[in-house]
């Protein structure tokens, strides 16, 4: 039997979750289709979503189509949520984006469709509502090719479009083999020369292309009446690729999902690439290859999830015991590094406790959501008591507070959001403090240079100095501390695109007296190591000095014309910069960079200057230097380095000099 481990992506409200409950009706699985309308769907479980009627945690669920199980996974729409669609991208074999017949391809699934693209993973496009008025079938196929890619090829026709009757007319267009000619020399030839293709020549290229993710069928139906659902499900069977991988080889496997349990126990979602993982087995995983032990396995299959003795390659489970396990973890033998798909947040908010609520249960209750979102990245401000999360958009922020509430009784409000910037150095920077001299407390010797390296280069740690000059844990003492320290910079805000040479080192070594052992007051620690480096490290800092950059945001506007008056002066007002113009009929397109903390003010004014015929997209692209007003500062959640006496006060209970 084949695996396939599918994803559905969609814009929100194209009606992907309406299709995941048709596909489940479809191959038997539920009896009735669920409706996001009444909050009965087998894939929105929590009460949230379906308050809402938005899907915010991608879910699994198991059907068979002959001999092929499929994982189905759905996944959010909103752009809000895009963190937990990039967890999703990784561990599928094919995808089936769904567009709206009526409002055709809108911002988030063009932003989605490149994704696919560029990881090359294999597509199907459904065009949904169909039955709906308003409904289009040759303008939707000409977004399609304009917007989302020239490869698609029509699978059929659509007959009583914008009805109740509407129904999908199977039959490769015209137009496939002019598509498929492109990537293939034999029917570039046939087609030149003006040769017959059989249906099966030009079905089988079809299926190859498609598997390789060259072109991308196009099919139409309706998730509501059902209409064309039948030929989606021949089309997910037939088109896309099964899931690889040897379940003879090593055990390798990637965790994207973590929730807890009924009793509060972690439980991992995880797809395996290759061998066989069972209970009992003691596994590695994360970077630092922990080990734990497998306790309790489940699988997914027709419409559930049921316990299993073993998880193959190819196939997702859940699997019980593995306590620090989080999101991203490899499993087994290390695939490749887990990679994020779409930028980072770039928004933050301080989470504000309401009258009479624990601050401790609230720590625990955000550190659990952190479990199941590492994006959220908590920062704990000890001296104000204050705790901030990472966002990506105002209805994230909705859904945390939603979720504190209802799961764990806790009411909680934020401050006002604020955008979460970077520093880089403005040049080089070096600064050393010896052992044993003033005004050095730490029996070590740091010596650090910083300098400045291309744009998203990041951080890298070098030695200028023999590995061999001092133990090994020490100098990975200095390299952990310092990538420690530079989460708070100059301004408090995380330094990177840098390189940071070590360029002194010593230490005293292990002193003892006679009879009583080993003397830590004379010998070095490695507490010795990671007290200095700070102070040391921010020194070259301020020698080097460094710059606030904030996030841009690309964004593309499409307007009526006739409102580009209005939306010019309100553009330059938040910063926008739009750098192409263009026509598509009668709207005019704009294109340009704004700052990502102006994003949601422009979306909130949007409606109202362009008659709600405005459409924007817009995603993360570039940190660009603040060159207006103040500086923004980031409150400090360390033992502030940058204030000697402060931080030796906090560190060791002493002040030198």
């Amino acid at each position: 039997m084949h695996l396939l481990n599918l994803g559905i992506l969609a814009h929100v409200d194209a009606g992907k979750t309406s299709l995941t409950e048709r596909l489940l009706h479809s191959v038997g699985v539920i009896d009735q289709p669920g409706r996001v309308d009444d909050g009965n769907t087998r894939t929105d479980t929590l009460a949230l979503e379906r308050q809402r009627g938005i899907t915010i945690k991608s879910a699994v669920v198991s059907f068979a189509i002959d001999d092929v199980t499929v994982n189905l996974i759905d996944t959010p729409g909103h752009p809000d949520f895009i963190a937990e669609v990039e967890r999703v991208l990784g561990v599928l074999d094919g995808a089936v984006l769904v567009v709206s017949a009526v409002e055709g391809v809108q911002a988030q699934t063009r932003v989605l469709m490149r994704t696919l693209q560029r990881l090359r993973i294999p597509t199907l496009l459904f065009v949904n509502k169909i039955d709906r008025r308003g409904a289009r079938y040759e303008g939707v196929l000409r977004e399609i090719c304009e917007r989302l890619t020239p490869a698609a090829v029509p699978m059929g026709a659509v007959g009583e479009l914008g009805t109740r009757d509407a129904r999908f007319v199977p039959g490769l267009a015209a137009t496939a083999l002019d598509v498929l000619a492109d990537h293939d020399d034999e029917l570039l030839t046939a087609y030149v020369e003006g040769s017959d293709m059989s249906h099966a020549t030009l079905r089988a290229a079809l299926t190859a292309q498609t598997r390789e993710a060259l072109v991308h069928p196009v099919l139409f139906g309706s998730a509501i009446t059902g209409a064309g659902v039948s030929e989606l499900v021949a089309g997910i069977k037939d088109l896309l690729p099964p899931a690889d991988g040897n379940p003879e080889g090593p055990v390798c496997g990637t965790v994207f999902k973590v929730e807890r349990g009924p009793a509060g126990e972690k439980v991992a979602y995880a797809r395996m690439f290759s061998g066989t993982l069972r209970t009992r087995d003691r596994i590695p995983f994360g970077e630092a290859r922990t080990e734990g032990r497998v306790t309790a396995i489940s699988v997914f299959d027709h419409g559930t999830d049921v316990r299993a003795d073993a998880v193959p390659a190819g196939r997702i489970a859940r699997l019980w015991g593995l306590t620090d396990i989080r999101i991203g973890d490899a499993l087994g033998e290390p695939r490749k590094a887990y990679e994020h798909h779409f930028a980072p947040p770039t928004l933050e908010t301080v989470v504000v406790p309401g009258p009479g609520v624990d601050t401790r249960k609230l720590h625990l209750a955000l550190t659990r959501l952190a479990e199941q979102d590492p994006l959220i990245d908590l920062r704990h401000d000890q001296v104000r008591q204050e705790t901030s999360v990472s966002l990506y958009g105002e209805v994230q922020k909705e859904v945390v507070q939603a979720t504190l509430a209802e799961e764990f009784g806790l009411d909680v409000t934020f401050r006002e959001t604020t955008v979460i910037c970077i520093e880089r150095p403005c040049g080089r920077g070096a600064a050393v403090e010896f052992n044993k001299k003033d005004p050095n407390p730490f029996l070590a010797t740091v010596g650090l240079r910083v300098d400045p390296a291309p744009a998203g280069s990041g951080v890298r740690f070098r030695l200028e100095v023999e590995l061999g000059a001092m133990p090994y844990a020490f100098f990975k003492a200095v390299e952990d501390t310092v990538r420690e320290t530079l989460g708070q910079g100059l301004y408090g805000w995380q330094v990177t695109d840098c390189t940071v040479t070590m360029t002194h080192s010593g230490y005293s070594p292990r002193q003892s007296h006679a009879h009583q052992g080993f003397d830590k007051s004379m010998s070095s620690t490695g507490h010795d190591f990671r007290g200095l480096t700070p102070l040391v490290l921010i020194e070259a800092l301020r020698r080097a000095g460094t710059r606030v950059y904030e996030p841009m945001h690309r964004f593309r506007l499409e307007a009526p014309a006739d409102t580009l008056g209005a939306l010019l002066p309100v553009l330059a007002a938040l910063r926008a910069v739009p750098q192409t113009t263009g026509t598509r009929g009668a709207a005019c397109v704009l294109e340009g960079a704004i700052p990502a903390g102006r994003v949601h003010e422009l979306e909130q004014r949007l409606p109202g200057l362009t008659r709600g015929e405005g459409e924007w997209e817009s995603s993360f692209d570039h940190y660009a230097p603040i060159t207006y007003g103040t500086v923004p500062k980031r409150p400090r959640t360390d033992h502030n380095p940058l204030n000697r006496r402060e931080y030796l006060l906090n560190v060791t209970r002493r002040v030198a000099g």
